[in-house]
C-alpha cells in the first residue's frame, strides 16, 4: 500500500500564493492510498478546509475521512487523513500533544478489508523541548492501544540527528529513522517529514517526492513510502488500551 506524509502550507506556495489545485495535483501525480495531511485549514478564525474535497475526490479518488469538529474543517489541529478507498471500518481518536503552542494528532484504526492498521498523523512543535513531550506523548499512547501494525506519518519539525534529535524516543518502536530531506521544497535541505511503521519493516521504499509542481505548490515536498502490512507479523505486547479523558477523546 502506498501511503505519503504532506504539508501542503495552507495551500500556499513557494511563489506566495493560495492555490489548492496545485496542491490536488500534487496528490494525483502521487497516488498513494492513504495520506495524512498537515496545515489543511485556516489558522484563524473559523478554521475553514481550504481544499476543494469535490475536485479532490474526481481528480485522485481521495475522501477525507472526517476530524474536525468545525462544519467546514478538514483536520484535527491542522491534521487530516485522506483515503482512496472507503474502509470496511475505522475508529478513530485524537490526541492532544503538549507544547507552548496547540497541537495534535489524530488516530484511526483502518480496516479496508485485507486487516486492520493503524495511522498516526501528528505535526510537531518548533521548539526542540516541545517535539521530547510529544514524542513522549505518542509512545505512551501507542503502549494504551491493542497492537496492530502502525504507521507514523507528519511533519515532526525535527532536522537533528542522533544524541540531538527529539525523535529518538521512537526508536525502541520504530527502529532507527532513515531522514530525507524534504524542506524547503524548492531546495530540499532539512527531513522535517517523516514516515515510521512498526514492526519493524512495515515501511519500504522511502522517497521524497519532488517535481517541479511539488517544488511550487508547498514550502514541503510530500513524502512516500509503501507499507508491507502482510509481509511483518505483529510482535506480542501485553498492553490493554486504557482511557485518559484529559488526552485522548474518542468522538
Amino acid at each position: 500500500m502506498k501511503v505519503a506524509t504532506y504539508n501542503i502550507h495552507k495551500c500556499r506556495g513557494t511563489d506566495g500564493r493560495s492555490r489548492p489545485d496545485r496542491i490536488i495535483g500534487v496528490l494525483r501525480e502521487i497516488g498513494a492510498e492513504v495520506v495524512a495531511l498537515q496545515e489543511v485549514d485556516r489558522r484563524f478564525g473559523s478554521r475553514i478546509g481550504l481544499l476543494d474535497l469535490k475536485a479532490l475526490q474526481e481528480e485522485t479518488g481521495l475522501r477525507l475521512l472526517a476530524q474536525s469538529d468545525a462544519p467546514d474543517g478538514h483536520g484535527w489541529h491542522g491534521n487530516a487523513l485522506l483515503v482512496a478507498r472507503e474502509p470496511v471500518s475505522y475508529r478513530r481518536a485524537r490526541i492532544r500533544l503538549p507544547g507552548v503552542e496547540p497541537r495534535g494528532a489524530i488516530i484511526v484504526d483502518l480496516d479496508f478489508g485485507d486487516g486492520p492498521f493503524r495511522i498516526i498523523a501528528a505535526h510537531f512543535g518548533l521548539l526542540r523541548r516541545s517535539r521530547l513531550s510529544q514524542a513522549g506523548a505518542l509512545v505512551t499512547a501507542f503502549g494504551w492501544l491493542p497492537p496492530m501494525p502502525t504507521l507514523l506519518l507528519g511533519d515532526l519539525n525535527e532536522w537533528r540527528r542522533r544524541r540531538r534529535s527529539s525523535l529518538n524516543v521512537f526508536e525502541p518502536l520504530f527502529g532507527e529513522a532513515h531522514p530525507l530531506p524534504s524542506f524547503p521544497s524548492r531546495r530540499p535541505i532539512f527531513p522535517l517529514d517523516r514516515i515510521l511503521g512498526w514492526p519493524h519493516g512495515l515501511v519500504r521504499d522511502l522517497a521524497v517526492h519532488n517535481t517541479p509542481l511539488a517544488r511550487k505548490a508547498s514550502d514541503h515536498l510530500p513524502l512516500t513510502a509503501r507499507a508491507d502490512l502482510h509481509g511483518q507479523g505483529v510482535a506480542s505486547r501485553h498492553s490493554s488500551a486504557r482511557e485518559s479523558g484529559d488526552a485522548i477523546e474518542h468522538p
